[in-house]
């Protein structure tokens, strides 16, 4: 593959391991395109963390080699998605005097700030995911976003930090590299997903997206184009297959297949003759939603009114309290972008809306070109996501409000790994 990269993403879930496979185009043609998709079910994960090392790496084995056939490569490292409610957020900022105070701003002075912001007090059992820069202060000006280039001598930095489980992040890792990969970089899921859905308007504005996986809810609040507030809940479209399995007394796969029948988009409509008059009633058939065992019918009201809309309504409760424990009310006036698997339960849009009284559309991942008719639905935002993370070549989040500007351009074409390794390759070329 002459002149693209490859660049892989990783999506362990509660539900289901997707690997994407994809190739970054040259300057001329900047396009990702999707090169392999892959999806196995997903064993030894309850509530989006590992309980069963040796189900987990055999599941993503077979997503990742499922993946590399179809693309026609072998991976050697891969961007990773780690969720679950291990995970979480603060503020936090740092402060250095410029390095040359009648000079301009560096890059360096930038990674300084940056590192110092990283100071933060936390347990030993906890690690650092990732440091976002929301804004830039520079003697007292404030709200800058891209300060390389001005004079100053004091430079401020507020930046949002995830932080994570250093076991589950390990345990993550170990997963991975039984399929003969690197982990390129751990992503914090709802990050990822929010860099596949979300428009920077949207980020501007003010949003929440809300990732509704399997066994979580992923919440990360953009205010002024950057992260202010991220979060899990333990709770997720698996507690309506369990409620729906436990109020119909059938088995799970049963339950799973009724929740996505129901979550399907009606086809257009059209004036039913007497034989499909019968496919408009209220009663469901569960023979044919391929349940064999089943011959009984079932109310569809029932089963949204009775049994979905409840749950959805406690998710969106918790959301509620989430986004007022954030301090962000008011500040989200874009409102909710919802994707994840749970994104296609019957009944969720109506129900955000009511509860949380902002607007809310589903999210699909956009950005990308191949084999889109794969991808893009919003069980597949994460795996997206890693993909547009990965081809920044950054650790950090690749649209958050912050740029290098021309110098970062720059240094994202100087071969290395991180930006600090970047910065002193950059400094060499000066030297004589």
């Amino acid at each position: 593959m002459s002149r693209q990269q490859l660049v892989a993403g990783i999506d362990v879930g509660s539900t289901k391991i997707a690997t994407v496979v994809a190739a970054i185009g040259t300057e001329e043609e900047e396009k990702i395109k999707i090169l392999g998709v892959a999806s196995v079910l997903s064993r030894g994960v309850r509530k989006g963390q590992i309980v069963n090392i040796e189900e987990v790496s055999a599941g993503v084995v077979a997503s990742v080699e499922a993946a590399e056939r179809m693309a026609g490569y072998s991976l050697t490292k891969a961007m990773v998605a780690i969720g679950g409610p291990h995970l979480a957020s603060q503020n936090s900022k740092g402060v250095v005097a410029v390095a040359e105070p009648e000079g301009e701003i560096s890059p360096a002075d930038v990674e300084r700030v940056i590192e110092a912001a990283r100071a933060v007090s936390l347990p030993s059992s906890r690690e650092i995911i990732h440091v976002l820069p929301r804004s830039f202060t520079v003697d007292g000006q404030e709200g800058v976003k891209d300060p390389v280039g001005m004079s100053g001598v004091r430079l401020e930095v507020e930046t949002h930090l995830v932080t994570g489980a250093s076991t589950a992040m390990r345990n993550l890792t170990k997963c991975v590299s039984e399929v003969g990969a690197d982990v390129q970089n751990l992503v914090a899921s709802g990050m990822a997903s929010a860099e596949a859905v979300l428009t920077e308007t949207e980020k501007e504005l003010g949003v929440v997206l809300l990732d509704i996986g399997g066994g979580v809810t992923n919440i990360v609040v953009f205010v002024e184009g950057s992260p202010f507030y991220t979060t899990v809940l333990p709770i997720g479209a698996k507690n309506v297959t369990n409620d729906l399995a436990i109020g119909l007394r059938l088995s799970l796969e049963a339950a799973e297949k009724i929740k996505l029948a129901l979550g399907k988009k009606p086809k257009v409509p059209k004036v039913p003759s007497k034989e499909e008059a019968k496919e408009d009633s209220d009663e469901i058939e569960l023979s044919d939603l391929g349940i064999e065992e089943e011959t009984r019918t079932v109310s569809r009201k029932t089963l949204i009114e009775g049994i979905i809309k409840p749950r959805l309504d406690e998710v969106f409760t918790m959301v509620s309290l989430e986004v007022k424990k954030s301090g962000a009310m008011g500040l989200t006036p874009a409102g909710v972008v919802i994707t994840g698997g749970g994104a296609q339960t019957v009944g969720i849009m109506e129900t955000a809306k009511k509860i949380l009284a902002m607007p809310v559309r589903i999210g699909s991942p956009v950005g990308v070109v191949g084999l889109i008719d794969d991808v893009q639905t919003p069980d597949f935002a994460t795996a997206i996501g890693l993909i547009l993370w990965g081809s920044k070549g950054e650790t950090t989040a690749p649209s958050t409000g912050f740029s290098f500007g021309q110098i970062g351009k720059t240094l994202q074409k100087i071969p290395g790994r991180g930006m600090a390794g970047r910065l002193v390759e950059l400094l060499k070329s000066f030297l004589p």
